[in-house]
């Protein structure tokens, strides 16, 4: 009987080989109509035909020849079908199902076959068994290995998205810049997923506006875009910066509008790509390879939309699918993110640093008393500016106040409590606070910013140092709150070698609190300069950073002060010692590179006033010395050549001189002083201030300092440890200055 069945299936093989073909068809079209999805995608329709056609030539060899299943090979299309859908996304059920649809077809194929042979019912039901028992064994052992072609593609495929997208958060978003960061979302793209990416950010974003989709089509600007290296590599659309638009119509602006991914599969033929801009600057068409497939993904982040990015493939790479699109919108969604933070990092940072450099002096002012530059550099940290500011305040009595701060902190806010304390300082300056007496007031400003801020915040806290100093006494007082206190550089003993070595002083005294920590005394310290020294004041942004040590960078400073590191070209011009290139000497000593903190400089060379420019005389306690300084006035002014300003000047000098001889304690001193303008100085010894009043109809005084203030341009007390002095300026008659020659 077995051979009896042997023979009858052999024959029943060589039956159905002739009809291979129409079997398949009809095969594939039962299989169309009860398992639609796997024919939706592009390429299976071939392969399953070969595929079928394979199976099926491979049983009939198994029962014609009396095969093992263990010898059948499942055909190779059945193992890239099952990669094609483990690609495409079909689940593996799908997949199994085919299986058994096909298994189930071609049992019935046979089954139909049988009884055109035999009408034996033993034979027929012992073929029936052999053929379920080969067919079975071929199904289990060809979709083991199919199975296992499409969980091996599957798997190859997840670890490519986890490598794609772990790839994608290490290169995207190294820094807070927004063309960087776009390259590099098109360098991961072109790296073994695209064969060309470009990155168009709507011209809105890049001009700091809020980046809303406008109707229409937006302006765009290419920031970034890259192709596959190599040969057949796509020639790249659009130079880098350009602005251009894309049709109203077309895929790339309906995406923009309407903010929503796309898979574009491009037809064989059709009108001009929308690829290919229509630039501003009126640019023609590319050079492209033939492109099939683009994927096109608005940049989103926050609800706005920031631009478009496109991935390319063409020529013999694989179509993108579905898989491709979702991989495409993880990394896409990871860079806007980036991009934004880019974007609004550039926005606060500009904002920050055009707020800061409109607080600081925009100009230098006049005064007679130093020879000063000043520099500022923004850091280059992510945090974005600080709050380093410095300035040179004009004072009574040709003295200048130089001063440098820094808050603690960054960004906007930074900057503007900065400008709060700037305002502050020229402030308290103006009424001629004594260094630690004005570094007490500023304390208290620091505390109620801080109570008006609230604690949700942060604390408010900054450093500051104030120095003044007088040309005529060349005094120097100053006073530090938390901060680094100034280098003083005294010129070389040798005044016929200007190149000699200067002295650096480094000062040590002793340094207050910082502003805001309130009940803690500030102190003033005085030191008398030689005229022509240097005073270097700084942010501790010089001389702090990770890769020196702060006393090696004070070393270096002192060396570039002090001359030891100036360049000795005996071909070149010799070094200057002008404050405004010192400055740059120190810069580029100290800060080669980029700083990590704001740094804000001040280099100031003292000068001292001529004697001929000072005339003192001391008074007596006594109405009678009145008049004795009326007539040193007069004979001092006619000496400077100022006998317009003789009547003027004569009746201030007799009130003031008259206050402080009725209020005052003695000693009393006049002192008038010629530099820009003319200042006349009463001192005494009393702490009491005078002030304006309304004087009435019958009273007999109180009108002595309406008068001053009347003839004077600016008028003014000061207070100091010895009293206190009471001062009026005029202004010299046109064409007149200072260091005209007069005698005395």
């Amino acid at each position: 009987m077995r051979t009896d069945v042997d023979d009858f299936i052999r024959r029943l093989a060589r039956e159905l080989r002739p009809r291979t073909t129409e079997s398949v068809d009809a095969l594939l079209l039962r299989m169309r109509s009860e398992l639609p999805e796997p024919w939706q995608h592009e390429g299976i329709a071939a392969l399953a035909s070969e595929e079928t056609a394979g199976h099926l030539t491979t049983l009939l060899d198994m029962l014609e020849h009396g095969l093992d299943a263990a010898e059948a090979e499942a055909p190779p299309q059945s193992f890239e079908i099952a990669r094609r859908f483990a690609r495409s996304g079909v689940p593996i059920s799908t997949l199994l199902r085919a299986y058994r649809l096909g298994h189930l077809g071609l049992f019935q194929l046979f089954q139909a076959e049988v009884p055109r042979l035999t009408d034996d019912p033993e034979l027929i039901s012992a073929a029936a068994m052999r053929l379920l028992e080969q067919g079975f064994a071929y199904v289990d052992r060809s979709s083991v290995r199919v199975v296992a072609a499409y969980q091996e593609e599957r798997d190859r495929r997840l670890q490519r998205r986890l490598l794609l997208t772990n790839e994608a958060s290490l290169r995207i978003g190294t820094t807070l810049d927004i063309g960087r960061t776009s390259q590099e979302l098109a360098d991961v793209g072109a790296d073994d997923f695209a064969d060309l990416v470009t990155v168009d950010l709507l011209a809105s974003v890049l001009a700091d506006d809020d980046a809303q989709p406008t109707p229409g089509s937006p302006p765009l600007r290419r920031a970034a875009q890259q192709s596959t290296s190599g040969s057949g590599a796509m020639d790249l659309p659009a130079p880098t910066a350009q602005t251009h638009t894309y049709p109203a119509e077309s895929e790339a602006a309906r995406t923009l509008a309407a903010g929503r991914p796309l898979l574009h599969r491009v037809p064989d033929s059709g009108p001009r790509p929308w690829w290919l801009p229509t630039s501003e600057s009126g640019g023609g068409s590319y050079g492209w390879a033939d492109i099939h497939s683009v994927l096109l993904l608005p940049l989103l982040a926050r609800g706005d939309v920031l631009g478009l990015v496109q991935f390319f493939r063409g020529g013999e790479t694989a179509p993108f699918d579905e898989d491709d699109l979702h991989l495409a919108q993880e990394i896409v969604a990871r860079a806007a993110v980036s991009i934004d933070n880019a974007r609004r990092y550039t926005q606060e940072h500009s904002t920050s640093l055009t707020l800061q450099r409109s607080l600081l002096p925009q100009r230098a002012v006049e005064q007679s008393a130093v020879v000063a530059a000043t520099r500022y550099l923004p850091s280059g940290a992510r945090a974005g500016v600080g709050g380093d500011w410095y300035d040179v305040i004009p004072l009574s009595g040709a003295r200048v106040a130089l001063v440098v701060g820094d808050v603690v902190g960054r960004g906007l806010r930074a900057a503007a409590t900065m400008g709060r304390l700037r305002t502050a300082v020229r402030a308290f300056a103006d009424i001629d606070l004594m260094p630690d007496e004005l570094l007490t007031h500023l304390d208290d400003v620091v505390i109620r910013l801080q109570n008006e801020e609230g604690q949700d915040t942060g604390e408010t806290s900054a450093t500051c140092l104030y120095a003044v100093y007088d040309p005529v006494s060349r005094i120097c007082s100053f006073a530090s709150a938390g901060h680094v206190l100034p280098a003083v550089v005294t010129p070389s003993g040798d005044e016929n070698d200007p190149a000699s070595p200067r002295s650096v002083k480094l000062l040590e005294t002793p340094i207050g609190p910082p502003l805001g920590l309130g009940g803690l005394p500030f102190e003033t310290a005085r030191l008398k300069l030689p005229e022509g020294s240097l005073l270097a004041l700084f942010t501790d942004g010089l001389i702090r950073s990770r890769t020196r040590d702060v006393d090696a960078a004070r070393a270096l400073l002192s060396d570039v002060l002090s001359g030891k590191t100036e360049p000795s070209d005996p071909g070149g011009p010799a070094p200057t010692d002008s404050p405004d290139e010192i400055c740059d000497r120190i810069l580029s000593a100290l800060l080669p590179g980029r700083s990590s903190d704001d740094v804000a400089l001040l280099v100031a060379r003292t000068l001292a006033l001529d004697p001929g420019q000072v005339a003192m005389l001391d008074l007596p306690s006594d109405p009678a010395g009145v008049s004795d300084a009326r007539r040193f006035t007069s004979d001092t002014l006619t000496a400077w050549g100022l006998e317009e300003l003789a009547f003027t000047t004569e009746l201030m000098v007799s009130e003031l001189v008259t206050n402080a001889i009725r209020y005052g304690k003695p000693p009393i001193q006049l002192r008038l002083i010629l530099e820009s303008t003319l200042t006349c100085e009463v001192f005494d010894t009393s702490s009491t201030a005078p002030h304006l009043r309304r004087a009435r109809i019958y009273d007999e005084g109180g009108r002595g300092l309406l008068l001053v203030a009347q003839l004077a341009e600016r008028w003014g007390t000061r207070h100091s440890r010895e009293g206190k002095v009471i001062w009026a300026e005029q202004n010299l008659p046109t064409g007149r200055s200072a260091h005209d020659d007069q005698p005395l």
